[in-house]
């Protein structure tokens, strides 16, 4: 009976041994996995902020690379026109649909005429109300990316104002380089270079979109008549 307490007695002191060890285990596997925890949550905040920062870092290189493109088409226009980009001719009076300083249209109404026009297809008048509202409220809030977008399509259409058109374009690209018009404004700048019969320009145009853009929409136009841009630039 001796030798079986003591043997239960030196059981118990094992068990307990053991317990006291598993717990023990137990907190330091509970205080590595909190450890590794904290690590990942660090880490985290860390690639969410660089991340920030490489997003920051593309927009400025975005914007630097708009600003050069814009300088270029300045330098260019200067040089072959002797005029500032940001200099471009209105309407002669005899060919004036507006009548600005007849009606004294204010900004809503300008506007709501441009886009009405636009929408029944009356590209040159909506391309002039358009016009119209940047000579005469030149700082107003409404003038952003998809105004420049649209002013630009009405001039394009027209088939008048390829200088507005081009002047819409390029500003939008300049000064909007994240907008969701971007690289549409670049396609229908492209269509305005050859409009206006330089090939250069609009295939090197195309050479970017093949390049840098191949997963958008624009592309997608582009590509379908790709190999028919590609023959005929080379003759």
């Amino acid at each position: 009976m001796k030798q079986l307490k003591n043997f239960v007695i030196l059981l118990a002191a094992l068990v307990l041994l053991t317990s006291c060890n598993f717990m023990n285990r137990l907190e330091q596997k509970a205080a590595s996995v909190s450890n590794y925890e904290r690590a990942a949550l660090t880490l985290a905040k860390e690639n969410r902020q660089l991340k920030a920062q490489i997003g920051q870092l593309k927009y400025e290189i975005q914007l630097i690379k708009s600003k050069n493109d814009y300088l270029a088409i300045k330098l260019d226009r200067k040089k072959t026109t002797g005029r500032k980009i940001a200099s471009i001719s209105s309407v002669a009076p005899k060919d004036d649909l507006v009548k600005f300083n007849v009606y004294k249209w204010t900004p809503a109404q300008l506007m709501s005429m441009a886009h009405i026009e636009y929408a029944k297809k009356n590209f040159e008048k909506s391309a002039q109300y358009y016009k119209t509202f940047v000579d005469n409220f030149p700082g107003h809030a409404s003038i952003d990316d998809e105004y420049l977008f649209q002013a630009g399509l009405a001039a394009f259409e027209s088939g008048k104002h390829q200088e507005w058109s081009m002047y819409f374009f390029n500003r939008l690209i300049v000064e909007y380089p994240i907008s969701k018009y971007y690289r549409a404004a670049k396609l229908w700048r492209a269509l305005s270079y050859l409009r206006e019969g330089d090939k250069d320009k609009f295939f090197q145009t195309v050479e970017e979109f093949r390049k840098k853009y191949r997963n958008t929409d624009e592309w997608k136009i582009i590509s379908a008549h790709y190999e028919e841009i590609l023959q005929k630039y080379k003759r």
